[in-house]
């Protein structure tokens, strides 16, 4: 792809780099050639979807279309486990790693939540009692892959492919690992104020103007000032975004890009708190459900957490499409973002509550059952890891869950 030679701001660099012709996530293998999901990692973590799907379902009365929408969909794994799920046999809990849904009735969730993170495990949704499905969930549900990249040859067809999120949905928009690919500015602290980062396609960065009053009202209050005490920053202030596929990374190294100007940095997330919002606001009926590494308000990285992954490896952030570019998300900001278009409140908790709450409990199976069923025994040690995986909180684990419901009740149900 071509890339112009005068330095741009980092929003309008990653979304050529990412988006454009030839960029990183429309052309080549796709995500999964490049950086490990939970989607990928696992078939427990679709178990669990499908387990959240079909309490969904109930709440919104067995609709005659229900519609379920990934948002940056890769080349639809996601949407491709689900299909068999609804159509085919439901997986053994030896298999998927999941344990019965927890009895007795749901705490009801505090309608202040809609301002701030809930506390509480994953929402159950309700919406009183709901007869029986009188069509079976594989004759209703609509699946709906939104990506830029061509339509896979080997997508099934039962699978729709779009570029834009599809209006009035009833059911389920999913965004895995989607706002952190979002296009964003990049800032630095000077005496005059938050400036614009810019930079050159070999990713060398320089200092632009300063930011305007929308993304300067944005830092104000969801990016504190930074300490200019320098001995108070720390050398990398941050984790990797994502694990890399084949790959034990934990951390970035601050050597693995050009070294901007000494300031500290911030990532202003207003561009991922206008795409969630319109996300949820296309939702007639339902709820929406990020997946995304992130960060809150009291703990915003010095550094910021720009990175980039290429073939399994971490690799500095350049964006000349050669690489996936990726920061953390500001989940604190895009859940008020997505609350205020919803109306109503919002959960937000971590990948394990989450899982656990849905039934993957993880727990090794018990010794007795070597014996009786070996098989079956080795298949629950597996499912076990892949539990471990999807909730190890220096990887995949370290995932936020923000699920926004719109027109619907939200309980609360605590993880088991």
């Amino acid at each position: 792809m071509t890339f112009p030679e005068q330095p741009l701001p980092w929003r309008e660099a990653m979304e050529r780099a990412l988006y454009g012709p030839g960029g990183f996530f429309v052309s080549g293998a796709g995500p999964a050639a490049h950086f490990r999901t939970s989607v990928h990692a696992s078939p427990v973590f679709s178990a669990a979807i499908l387990r959240l799907l079909d309490s969904l379902d109930r709440a919104l009365g067995h609709p005659p279309q229900l519609d379920v929408v990934d948002v940056g969909a890769g080349r639809g794994e996601l949407l491709r486990a689900l299909l068999v799920g609804v159509s085919g046999e439901p997986a053994r809990s030896g298999r998927s790693g999941l344990i019965p849904p927890r009895a007795g009735p749901p705490e009801t969730l505090p309608t202040t939540a809609a301002t701030r993170p809930s506390p509480s495990g994953l929402g159950s949704l309700s919406a009183g009692p709901s007869p029986a499905a009188p069509v079976p969930l594989a004759d209703r549900v609509r699946l709906t892959a939104v990506e830029k990249a061509p339509r896979p040859v080997d997508l099934p067809t039962e699978i729709n492919w779009t570029e834009e999120i599809p209006d009035r949905i009833t059911g389920l928009l999913l965004a895995t690992e989607w706002l952190d690919n979002v296009p964003l500015d990049l800032a630095v602290a000077t005496p005059e104020g938050w400036r614009h980062l810019l930079v050159d396609p070999t990713g060398e960065e320089s200092v632009g103007d300063l930011v305007d009053a929308e993304d300067a009202g944005w830092l104000d209050w969801w990016w504190p000032t930074p300490v200019s005490d320098e001995t108070s920053r720390t050398e990398s202030g941050f984790r990797a975004a994502r694990p890399a596929e084949g790959s034990s990374l934990t951390a970035r190294s601050r050597s693995g890009r050009p070294e901007p100007p000494t300031s500290a940095r911030a990532e202003i997330g207003r561009s991922r708190d206008e795409a969630w919002a319109d996300a949820v606001q296309r939702i007639e009926k339902g709820c929406a459900l990020a997946v995304d590494y992130g960060h809150l308000r009291d703990g915003r990285p010095v550094d910021g957490t720009l990175t980039g992954y290429r073939g399994g490896r971490q690799v500095p952030p350049v964006p000349d499409g050669s690489c996936d570019v990726t920061a953390h998300v500001a989940m604190d900001s895009v859940a008020a973002a997505g609350a205020r278009v919803a109306g109503c409140a919002y959960t937000l908790i971590t990948q394990r509550e989450g899982l656990r709450a849905l039934g993957a409990d993880g727990g090794r199976p018990p010794l007795s059952l070597a014996a009786q069923d070996p098989a079956g025994y080795v298949r629950a040690l597996a499912a076990a890891s892949a539990v471990a995986e999807l909730t190890d909180p220096a990887g995949l684990g370290g995932h936020w869950w923000l699920l926004q419901p719109v027109g619907i009740t939200l309980d609360r149900v605590m993880a088991r």
